[in-house]
C-alpha cells in the first residue's frame, strides 16, 4: 500500500478554476504518485471570522456554505471532493481557519491538524494591498515553518511567506507575464528544490510567471536560491537560528502552471491571447514540484 499524505493547501484563487482548482491539482500530483492524499482547503479570503473562532477552539472544522460570505458565486461552492490522481485517491475537503493572527493561537490550531505539508498558492488579492485575512495566513505560515513542516509557498504564498519573515514587497506598475531562465546562486544550484530537470541556458531552470508584486529584500532568516532581470527575490529558502536549512521555500514563479492548465485557461477566457503567447515556452515546474514532494514524503 501507498503512503498516506495529509496537507493543507491555501486556496486563494478558488474563482478561477483552472489555476485554481487545477493549479491545486498539479501541486499534489507527485504526491498522489505515492499514494493517497487528503487535501485540507483553506479560503480565509472568502470566510467569516465566527467560522475562524470555531476552527480556534474545535480544531478541525469543515467550511460550510453559511460560513462563507464573501463568495464569488461565478464558482459554485463545494465541500469535498474526491478524484483519482496517478491510481490513487485524492480528497480535497474545505475546512475553516482561525483569522486572528496570533502566532501561539494559530500554531496550536495548526499542530493539532498533524499535516505533512504546507503549499500556499497565487491569488488575486496582492501582499502589497494588504487585507485583514492576511494576518491569519502569515500567522500560518511563521507556524508551518517553525513547526518543521515542509512548506511552498508560490507566487502570492512566496510573497506572504516573505512578507510574514520580515522582507519589504513592492508593487511594479505593469504585469510581468513570460517564462525567464531562472539565474540560481550557488546556494540554489545545490539546493534539492532545483535537482530536477534544469532546461536553461548553463543548467539553469526555466520558469513561468505571472505577478505585479515583488520582493525586494530577504529575510534575515533566509538565503537567495535564485533570482532573474526582472526579479532580484525569485526563490528563498528558510533557516533556523542555528543556520540549519529548514523544508521550507518561496518562489515568485507557477510551478503548477501546466500548459494544458494555461491553454484551457485561455479557452475558457480566464487569460489573454498575449497573456497565451508570452506562456509557450516550456517550463520546468513540474520537476520542481516534484522535488518538494520528495521533501514531503521524506519528511
Amino acid at each position: 500500500m501507498g503512503a498516506h499524505t495529509r496537507v493543507v493547501l491555501l486556496d486563494l484563487l478558488v474563482e478561477l478554476s483552472e489555476f485554481g482548482h487545477g493549479g491545486n491539482q498539479e501541486m499534489v500530483r507527485p504526491l498522489a504518485d505515492s499514494g493517497s492524499v487528503e487535501v485540507l482547503l483553506l479560503t480565509p479570503q472568502m470566510q467569516s471570522h465566527e467560522a475562524g473562532e470555531r476552527a480556534q477552539s474545535e480544531g478541525e472544522t469543515l467550511l460550510t456554505e453559511d460560513d462563507v460570505p464573501h463568495w464569488d458565486d461565478d464558482f459554485g461552492f463545494w465541500q469535498e471532493c474526491e478524484l483519482q490522481m496517478g491510481g490513487n485517491p485524492v480528497t480535497f475537503r474545505r475546512i475553516a481557519m482561525p483569522l486572528h493572527g496570533d502566532d501561539e493561537l494559530t500554531a496550536q490550531w495548526f499542530n493539532g491538524l498533524g499535516v505533512d505539508a504546507l503549499y500556499c498558492g497565487g491569488s488575486r488579492r496582492n501582499v502589497s494591498i494588504w487585507e485583514d485575512w492576511m494576518e491569519g495566513c502569515a500567522a500560518l505560515m511563521r507556524a508551518s515553518v517553525s513547526s518543521g513542516t515542509p512548506t511552498l509557498g508560490i507566487c502570492f504564498g512566496h510573497q506572504l511567506l516573505c512578507k510574514a519573515l520580515g522582507a519589504t514587497i513592492t508593487r511594479a506598475d505593469s504585469l510581468s507575464n513570460g517564462v525567464w531562465d531562472l539565474d540560481l546562486t550557488a546556494e540554489g544550484r545545490s539546493d534539492r528544490l532545483f535537482q530536477a530537470r534544469r532546461t536553461g541556458a548553463d543548467d539553469s531552470p526555466v520558469v513561468l510567471f505571472t505577478h505585479k508584486d515583488h520582493v525586494v529584500t530577504v529575510p534575515d532568516c533566509c538565503t537567495l536560491l535564485g533570482s532573474t532581470e526582472h526579479n532580484p527575490v525569485t526563490a528563498v529558502r528558510v533557516y533556523d537560528g542555528g543556520g540549519n536549512a529548514l523544508p521550507s521555500w518561496g518562489v515568485q514563479f507557477h510551478p503548477e502552471a501546466a500548459k494544458t492548465r494555461v491553454e484551457r485557461a485561455f479557452e475558457w477566457g480566464h487569460i489573454t491571447e498575449e497573456e497565451m503567447d508570452s506562456f509557450q515556452r516550456e517550463h520546468d515546474g513540474a520537476g520542481i514540484l516534484a522535488s518538494f514532494a520528495s521533501v514531503v514524503l521524506e519528511n
